[in-house]
């Protein structure tokens, strides 16, 4: 680990640690950046099937490099990433150095959110179901279409390299489990307001309703919380606008940490 620190950085759904490269780029010399992947990856492999899986069971690993470190440690979860990332922070508050959140797919705390979280756990349901019907039917591929496309725009499936749709055809079967851990993690949001480490939320202006409506209230619970929009930027914000998001991460962390961020040149 370097001398400032280290930041734990978790990817969303169907992707992997590839995509936090160029933020790793960005935070060095001065942090070291740990993408640890989740189960459904080819680099982790599958879930082990003993129980019922739930956001605990992913926050683990993180949880892990946490106790084998000394210091405080800086977080970031994108998507279903951004939902690890909350359980990482609620199992060691104390660990935490700063915790950024882009569009964090708490969908548990939708039905508490008046109408608006209501329609858009309505809507997330949807696309679970959708997704589980895939993978019940053995249908994966058109599956990961109805996903990629809900997640990035009509056309986003047929876009991808052959190459990137075959990693996400056999990732599928992982997404019942990420969906239904989403819905049925038990946290209230009351348990974040005890939160006292700066918290990052980004949306992109773009945002679907369901990760619109979890990050804002968030934002608003979370005493030391402040929200920030990505302009043109959708769900996939950390990917599709990765230097903006970059700058308001970098700029975070190192605030958090007390020191000047070196002169970089953030990748797009």
């Amino acid at each position: 680990m370097t001398a400032r620190g280290l930041v734990i950085a978790l990817h969303c759904s169907g992707a992997g640690a590839g995509q936090w490269r160029h933020l790793a780029a960005a935070l060095a010399p001065d942090f070291d950046l740990r993408a640890p992947e989740h189960f459904g990856t080819d680099g982790a492999g599958p879930w082990c099937g003993t129980h019922a899986f739930a956001l605990a069971d992913e926050a683990a690993t993180s949880i892990d490099i946490i106790d084998a470190v000394d210091g405080m440690v800086h977080v970031i979860g994108h998507s279903y990433g951004g939902g690890v990332a909350l359980r990482v922070a609620l199992e060691r508050p104390h660990r935490i150095a700063s915790l950024t959140l882009y569009e964090p797919s708490a969908f548990y705390l939708l039905t508490r959110l008046g109408e608006a979280g209501i329609a858009a756990h309505r809507e997330i349901s949807g696309v679970a179901r959708a997704t589980a019907e895939g993978v019940v039917t053995g249908d994966y591929a058109s599956a990961a279409q109805h996903f990629v496309d809900y997640w990035n725009g009509p056309g986003a499936w047929n876009a991808l390299r052959p190459d990137i749709r075959a990693a996400l055809t056999r990732w599928l079967p992982k997404a019942p489990l990420d969906f239904r851990a989403l819905l049925d993690e038990p946290t209230p949001l009351s348990a974040y307001r005890d939160f006292r480490f700066p918290v990052l939320v980004l949306r992109g202006e773009h945002a679907p309703p369901p990760t619109r409506v979890a990050a804002e209230a968030l934002a608003d619970a979370i005493p030391t919380a402040r929200l920030a929009t990505i302009p043109g930027a959708g769900h996939m914000g950390p990917i599709t606008h990765a230097a903006d998001v970059n700058r308001h991460i970098v700029a975070h962390i190192a605030e958090a940490a007390g020191v000047i961020p070196h002169a970089v040149t953030i990748a797009a």
